[in-house]
């Protein structure tokens, strides 16, 4: 069963979670959070948007192209994910703030494993 839940408290929380699927969590820059559950097969940036989340822009459609869905993976799950690609990791050349977990959303598929998953958005994409 799908239950939805929205409360506030520092920022805004909105969340969508049916039990048989993973859930991930996004947190933008200005802490307002998005937690839902994914069903498996597509990637983290289509669920973002499928989702509302804001500051995913994903102009390129998931063609790894752009880097305006570039997101901070939660360290703990840095060593859980595949690691980038030679083509993610050229695009993550262009983001304005990259960092040590810096990851394209589209890049990362949604299975089982990654329930749980925590990212960040940062505050601009271009």
């Amino acid at each position: 069963m799908l239950k939805i839940v929205a409360f506030s408290s520092r920022g805004y929380s909105y969340r969508i979670k049916d039990p048989t699927m993973p859930k991930v969590t996004f947190i933008t820059h200005d802490e307002n959070q998005y937690e839902f559950s994914i069903s498996p097969g597509g990637s983290l940036m289509q669920a973002a948007i499928d989702n509302g989340v804001d500051g995913i822009v994903a102009e390129c459609g998931g063609a790894c192209s752009c880097a305006t869905c570039h997101c901070f993976v939660d360290d703990a799950w840095m060593s859980r994910l595949p690691e980038a690609s030679d083509m993610e990791r050229d695009m993550l050349e262009c983001v304005l703030d990259p960092q040590h977990n810096s990851r394209l959303s589209c890049q990362i598929e949604v299975t089982d494993e990654v329930d749980g998953l925590v990212v960040r958005v940062p505050e601009n994409q271009y």
